[in-house]
């Protein structure tokens, strides 16, 4: 006869037993920023679609964009950009068989973090500079 005892442990892993890392953390950002990147597409399509439908419909681009959401959206765009490159190139590193240690791919995971917002404000203050708004 069969041993109908239950078993005291997890059949397979689950997200309650696993310790969050921040390479973890960071395919996560990853996943979440491409995302991010179809959206921005999609905003990108509607700047060129309302240039080619002609003034009115620019304006009403203009007007939503220039709105606090609109400078949001564009600020989470530039971020999702900046980040997924970032990752992007690390993921690059790896393809290369580099940086597995556990050190280096912490710190490239942190990299990423920070470098993805470094960037973007970077790339925000060259933009206002050139619009002469600094």
């Amino acid at each position: 006869m069969a041993d109908t005892q239950p078993v005291s442990r997890p059949l397979s892993p689950h997200l309650q037993i696993y310790r969050r890392t921040m390479t973890m953390m960071m395919s996560i950002a990853h996943r979440i920023s491409g995302t991010a990147l179809y959206v921005g597409t999609l905003i990108l399509a509607w700047w060129l679609l309302s240039v080619a439908a002609g003034p009115n419909a620019y304006s009403l681009f203009e007007s939503f964009i220039s709105s606090w959401v609109g400078k949001l959206l564009l600020f989470g765009f530039t971020w999702a950009l900046m980040h997924h490159m970032l990752g992007g190139i690390r993921h690059f590193i790896w393809d290369m068989g580099k940086g597995f240690s556990l050190g280096l791919a912490n710190f490239m995971a942190w990299m990423t973090l920070v470098g993805g917002f470094v960037l973007t404000i970077f790339v925000w203050w060259i933009g206002y500079s050139l619009m002469g708004a600094m």
